[in-house]
């Protein structure tokens, strides 16, 4: 995640039968999403292998990295590149002694002291919001624009931005806050076009 910002897709079901779900996640990296996270908050271990790896063979193709939402277990399982953490879950020196040095382990901060900490304890990128009120996570955090500087100006790491962000709104919050990369939700994955929603993703965080 250096360079130009990324694009990183969060998926979310959304109601979506399965076949028009693993479309949705295919067009996004045709549209440039370079980082696919599946997160599946109310599936078995089961179901969760079984979609985690219908999805990871779309994104082999492409050589785009799966982060696994979560689940250390089902990550491992499937072989995916990495699993992204909250803040209630396994610490991430826990979870590094589990998957190894090889396997990238983010972890979601909402204030620069979670942030600090996340980066302390190994973790490979932090994913920082709610940046703005989002309809995918009623109850989120919104981190405040005190602590999103303070992050900008003391943590080394990547920083994707996930929570509320759109087209719309894309590039006010890289070029004021300095992500490496964009997590998005459902702007991509709601669109009735998800690869050229995605191409104006790109456009926009990286205009300039």
């Amino acid at each position: 995640m250096m360079g130009s910002v990324e694009l990183y897709l969060v998926t979310d079901r959304f109601g979506f039968g399965e076949d028009e779900f693993l479309n949705i996640v295919e067009e996004s990296i045709l549209g440039g999403v370079s980082i696919v996270q599946l997160r599946e908050k109310s599936s078995s271990t089961r179901d969760f292998c079984d979609l985690a790896l219908k999805v990871k063979r779309i994104a082999d193709v492409y050589d785009v990295p799966l982060i696994i939402n979560d689940r250390v277990d089902v990550a491992l399982a499937v072989g995916a590149s990495g699993v992204h953490l909250g803040q209630s879950d396994m610490p991430c020196s826990v979870a590094r002694s589990i998957v190894g040095e090889d396997m990238t382990i983010g972890i979601s901060t909402h204030t620069f002291r979670q942030s600090l900490l996340a980066e302390r304890d190994g973790a490979d990128y932090v994913g920082v919001g709610a940046i703005v009120e989002t309809s995918t996570k009623t109850d989120a955090v919104i981190a405040t624009h005190e602590e999103l500087v303070k992050i900008r100006d003391n943590i080394s790491i990547p920083t994707v931005a996930i929570g509320g962000i759109k087209t719309s709104n894309a590039y006010d919050i890289v070029k004021r806050y300095g992500f490496d990369c964009v997590a998005v939700v459902s702007e991509i994955m709601l669109s009735s076009d998800p690869r050229g929603t995605c191409v104006d993703l790109l456009g926009e965080i990286n205009m300039g």
